[in-house]
C-alpha cells in the first residue's frame, strides 16, 4: 500500500477508533444499568431491576413484589412494576465498496462511516448490549459475530481496521465496481437473530432496485436504521461548471449551483428515514448528532 493511503483520513487507525470510546461516552447523561447482555431497559413494563411505577395489589399480583415502604404508608398493600429487560444485540453494517473510498475535506466517506459505527457501538456495549459487524467490500465482506462487552467491540475494531486495507487493496488491484447494495446486504438476516437492531451506514450509492424490499423483510423481524454518509464540502462548492470522471472512464462536466441553506439532518431512502452524517464534520460534532438521534432509550 503506497506512502497516500496511509495518510490520515485516508487509512482506518484501529487505535483512533478505540480512543473514541472518550468521545461516545461524552454525551451520557444517564447510569448505565447494567454490565452485561440483558441490561437493556426498554418501555414496556415486564421482569426487569429497573422499578417503573408502584401501584396497588390486585388478584393474581406477585406477591414477591411488594412494596413495604409504600404499603406501610398507605395501610394497602402495593406492589412494584418493572421495565422489562432485553438483550440487545446490533449488527452494525459498515459500506467499504469503492464508491465510499473517497473524500475532498476531512476524511474518506468509509472512514466517516467507520467512525460513526464506532460512536454508536462504544455506547452500545456500555449500556450492556452487544455487537457484531459487516463489512461490505468491493468482492467480498468481513463478518464478525456479535459480543458484548469492551471485548465485543475491540473484535469489530479490528474486523473494521483489516476490511478497509482489504478494500483499498482491492481498488488498487482494480476492482473499482460496486456490486448493488440490495445484494451486498442479502446475508444480514442470517447474521443476527430477531429482534436485533441492523445500522446500515452507507452513502447509498448503486442501491438496486431490490433494496427497498430487502429493507422491508428486514424490518419484519429487525429493526433497520440508516446513517447516509455524506461528504459535505461538496455544497460549499463555488457554483460553476466541474469536470468529472464517471466510473466507465467517461468524462462529464457538471454544473454546480450555490448551497446557501443549511443542510437537513434526515432524508428518504428507499423509503426509509436516513440520518446524514458529514464527513468532513468534527468527530465531536458526530457524535452529538447520533447521540440526538439514536439515544439511548429507543427500543430495539
Amino acid at each position: 500500500m503506497t506512502a497516500a493511503l496511509k495518510a490520515p483520513g485516508v487509512t482506518l487507525s484501529a487505535t483512533e477508533l478505540i480512543a473514541l470510546r472518550q468521545v461516545a461516552l461524552r454525551p451520557l447523561d444517564e447510569p448505565v444499568l447494567a454490565a452485561l447482555p440483558g441490561g437493556f431497559a426498554i418501555r414496556r413494563k415486564g421482569h426487569g431491576q429497573e422499578v417503573a411505577d408502584v401501584r396497588e395489589y390486585v388478584a393474581g399480583d406477585d406477591i414477591r413484589h411488594l412494596d413495604k415502604g409504600t404499603t406501610a404508608r398507605t395501610g394497602a398493600l402495593h406492589v412494584r412494576q418493572f421495565h422489562e429487560e432485553r438483550d440487545r444485540v446490533s449488527l452494525l453494517v459498515a459500506d467499504f465498496r469503492p464508491s465510499m473510498l473517497w473524500g475532498i475535506s476531512r476524511a474518506f466517506r468509509s472512514v466517516a462511516a467507520a467512525e460513526a459505527l464506532c460512536l454508536i457501538g462504544w455506547r452500545i456495549v456500555v449500556e450492556g448490549g452487544r455487537v457484531g459487524l459487516l463489512a461490505m467490500l468491493p468482492d467480498g465482506q468481513v463478518v464478525v459475530a456479535p459480543r458484548g462487552r469492551a471485548r465485543g467491540m475491540l473484535d469489530v475494531i479490528g474486523g473494521l481496521a483489516r476490511a478497509h486495507d482489504m478494500a483499498l487493496q482491492s481498488v488498487i488491484d482494480g476492482h473499482s465496481e460496486d456490486r448493488t447494495l440490495d445484494e451486498a446486504l442479502s446475508r444480514t438476516e442470517r447474521l443476527v437473530s430477531a429482534g436485533a437492531e441492523v445500522l446500515i451506514a452507507s452513502g447509498f450509492d448503486h442501491m438496486g432496485e431490490g433494496l427497498a424490499d430487502r429493507l422491508s423483510s428486514l424490518a419484519r423481524r429487525r429493526v433497520p436504521r440508516l446513517i447516509r454518509v455524506v461528504d459535505g464540502a461538496t455544497d460549499n462548492l463555488p457554483a460553476g461548471r466541474y469536470p468529472i470522471r464517471l466510473p466507465d472512464g467517461r468524462r462529464i462536466r457538471v454544473a454546480m449551483h450555490d448551497k446557501s441553506a443549511t443542510p437537513p439532518e434526515m432524508e428518504t431512502i428507499a423509503g426509509r428515514p436516513a440520518l446524514l452524517v458529514n464527513a468532513g464534520a468534527e468527530i465531536v460534532e458526530t457524535a452529538r448528532r447520533l447521540a440526538t438521534s439514536l439515544p439511548s432509550d429507543r427500543t430495539p
